[in-house]
């Protein structure tokens, strides 16, 4: 559609703004700093349908230093001409009136985001002050507006600003011309101060929410390019998205593990009918019904790991509840995976159980894109689609879709979907014994049951925060740390030498692990999702590993079990590591004055110690005692180097960044090697004079 074909006859007007400032919290949803957001979303929004609808490819946000912003696309223009029924200009009706638009009426508009008509009029409402200038018909047309209300602020050739004079209209509106363009040139350029009356003090735009809403953007509409600018730090940042294509590329994105599947595009439509008052000429609302067309894009894939990451959107919205589109492709998932693995059930040895709806989203990443006109939404926060018909769309697309791909004899598909369906059987069989062990994990059941392993030396003491747990590399030191402990608050666990690494093992590898299964069951907590830090027996939780190579990959495994199935124990500050001394240097006194022992934890310190005694003329027995392992010790010296409070010096694992702290244990302890390999050659820095050879 042209720019000569959308006019002030496309907008309907229902009433006018006073409900918006008394309520604000009814149209975007609150008002904090999410609220703030959302009013900005509804500009940007109605920008990326015109750019939807193949009108411009650019639009360009600013933050300004003085918390205003400013949006800039290069589409058809708000219409200037007068609408009929108020003989208003088209830029006050869309800016004043609710429930007035392109998008109301289904006249201009195939599938958009808005479709109340209320976005651009709210955020005026909520405004201090709104400027608006329009390209079109080779002039550039300007309106401004004071919490809703249009008029002429006077700048007096500054800087604009929310504070200066401010005179409202009275006879009648004007759409000022204030410059000249191009014919070809169209736009819209919006700059608002949010209304400090209504939004909280602390309110603000987030950068980094921005960038990731936009970034998604620029993935669901190829070749629209959008950039961000932030004039607010001292140093103002800018940012350009542009990708060349699809919600393809967005789960690639979006995928932060290794892949089990390629990534699968899956498109489909349906249509469906609804009945709706339409608005009439005259006035009034008919109850007409229409045949609505939906459209199904979907991208997915299927990786090493565990967690799910899905998105869903409605004509390029974010709808983070879900709702009958997202409830859709659960299901029709959910019906065809079992459907399968019911008819390989003698291969994956099914027997009775049936798969649930968290063993096939494990692992799946997922982008989950519909469009159709006049969506139904929960409120006009649209963070749930309510339209019943896309359920039963979405589920036969995404049946069909999957039924051709299982169906495909091409090796590649072949491989792929006996890994999906063994990925998917194999969580639910992790989810069964999950559920089993669970019930073994409370912390007052087992302290009175004979399921707590044998090799547990327990305290006697019941206080949890005053207790510690001790797990301790190898039997021998167990034997020394038995002696060295204080048994009324001090447990200890041995373990043999290294566990299973976590990070590349399957729930059901983890539970099956002699080693891990006895770590949890003492702690009581159970694990994963149903890991509870109230019902955790040991205030303390602390790794005593020996002090070598061997000693730090111990303990590194024990960590990584911790992170993935009992991070709460981390985030609460109750993992430790136990820090042994590497050296005893045994100081000579003379005459009958004792020897005094000093401990040293690395080669540097010893080397300091040593030079000092020199310096001092202080004899000291030779050679120094090195501790290659725990169990050298013995129970006086682990005592009081490493296990009794009054000495002892701990250091606590805690959790800075989670999402940089799972990037770093996949790096590090995850299946891919390459990424681990360049790692270790690029912060070793390796040189072969040092390598021993």
């Amino acid at each position: 559609m042209s720019s000569a074909d959308y006019s002030a006859r496309h907008l309907s007007v229902l009433e006018g703004l006073e409900a918006v400032r008394k309520r604000p919290g009814m149209y975007i949803g609150s008002t904090d700093s999410r609220g703030l957001m959302h009013c900005l979303w509804e500009i940007i929004d109605n920008s990326v349908d015109e750019a939807l609808g193949g009108h411009g490819n650019a639009i360009s946000v600013v933050l300004h230093k003085d918390e205003s912003v400013s949006v800039h696309d290069r589409a058809r223009g708000i219409p200037v001409d007068v609408e009929p029924k108020t003989g208003l200009s088209g830029v006050e009706v869309v800016f004043t009136k609710l429930h007035a638009g392109g998008k109301f009426g289904s006249g201009s508009y195939a599938a958009s985001g808005g479709l109340h008509g209320v976005g651009a009029s709210v955020v005026n409402a909520l405004s201090e002050r709104l400027d608006v200038e329009v390209d079109r018909d080779g002039k550039t047309w300007a309106m401004s507006f004071h919490r809703g209300e249009p008029g002429i602020f006077d700048d007096r050739g500054g800087e604009p600003t929310p504070d200066a004079p401010f005179t409202p209209f009275t006879a009648g509106s004007e759409l000022r011309v204030v410059g000249k363009v191009a014919k070809n040139v169209t736009g819209t350029r919006i700059r608002y101060w949010a209304d400090r009356q209504i939004f909280t003090k602390g309110a603000s735009f987030q950068t980094d929410e921005l960038l990731d809403r936009v970034r998604q953007t620029a993935f669901l509409v190829p070749d629209l390019r959008l950039d961000i600018t932030d004039e607010r730090p001292a140093e103002p940042t800018h940012e350009t998205f542009h990708f060349e294509g699809g919600i393809g590329e967005f789960v690639d994105h979006l995928a932060a593990d290794g892949p089990v599947t390629d990534t699968w595009r899956m498109t489909g439509s349906g249509t469906f009918t609804e009945t709706v008052p339409v608005l009439q000429d005259n006035g009034h609302m008919i109850p007409t019904e229409l045949t609505r067309e939906c459209f199904v894009d979907i991208a997915l894939r299927w990786g090493t790991g565990y967690d799910t990451v899905f998105k869903s959107f409605v004509n390029i919205i974010s709808t983070p509840k879900g709702g009958t589109h997202q409830a859709g492709f659960e299901q029709g998932l959910l019906k065809f995976l079992r459907a399968e693995a019911e008819k390989n059930s003698r291969r994956l040895k099914l027997g009775n159980d049936k798969l649930e709806k968290d063993d096939i989203l494990a692992g799946l990443t997922a982008v989950l894109t519909v469009r159709l006109p006049e969506p139904q939404f929960e409120g006009q926060t649209k963070e749930i689609l309510g339209t019943p018909a896309v359920r039963n769309i979405v589920s036969q697309v995404i049946s069909k879709a999957m039924a051709d791909k299982f169906a495909s004899t091409k090796r590649d598909d072949k491989t792929q979907t006996a890994l999906v369906l063994d990925k998917v059987v194999s969580e639910m069989k992790s989810r069964i014994s999950a559920r089993a062990h669970k019930e073994t994990q409370r912390r007052k059941n087992a302290l009175e049951s004979s399921s707590l392993p044998a090799k547990l030396v327990d305290c006697r003491s019941n206080d949890v925060a005053n207790s510690e747990l001790f797990i301790v590399e190898g039997d021998s030191a167990l034997g020394t740390a038995k002696l060295a402990r204080d048994s009324e608050y001090q447990a200890l666990l041995p373990i043999r030498g290294k566990i299973l690494n976590v990070q590349k093992a399957s729930l059901t590898d983890m539970l099956s692990n002699a080693e891990c299964a006895s770590i949890i069951q003492v702690i009581g907590a159970g694990s994963g999702r149903s890991f509870d830090l109230e019902s955790a027996r040991y205030g303390k939780v602390i790794i005593m590993s020996d002090a070598d190579v061997d000693g730090a990959h111990i303990r590194t495994l024990l960590l990584t079990l911790f992170f993935r199935y009992m991070p709460e124990m981390i985030r609460d500050g109750r993992v430790y590591a136990a820090v042994p001394p590497l050296h005893r240097v045994v100081v000579m006194n003379p005459g009958s004055k004792p020897n005094e022992t000093i401990y040293t934890y690395s080669e540097a310190e010893l080397m300091g110690v040593l030079a000092s005694l020199k310096k001092s003329g202080k004899k000291y027995q030779d050679p120094i005692q090195r501790y290659k392992g725990l169990g050298e010790m013995d129970a006086d010296q682990l005592a009081s180097t490493t296990m009794d409070r009054r000495f002892r010096t701990l250091r606590r694992v805690n959790e800075g960044d989670g999402e940089m702290a799972a990037r770093v244990f996949e790096l590090l302890m995850g299946n891919d090697v390459a990424p681990r390999k360049e790692f270790i050659i690029a912060g070793n820095g390796l040189d072969r004079d040092r390598i021993d050879v």
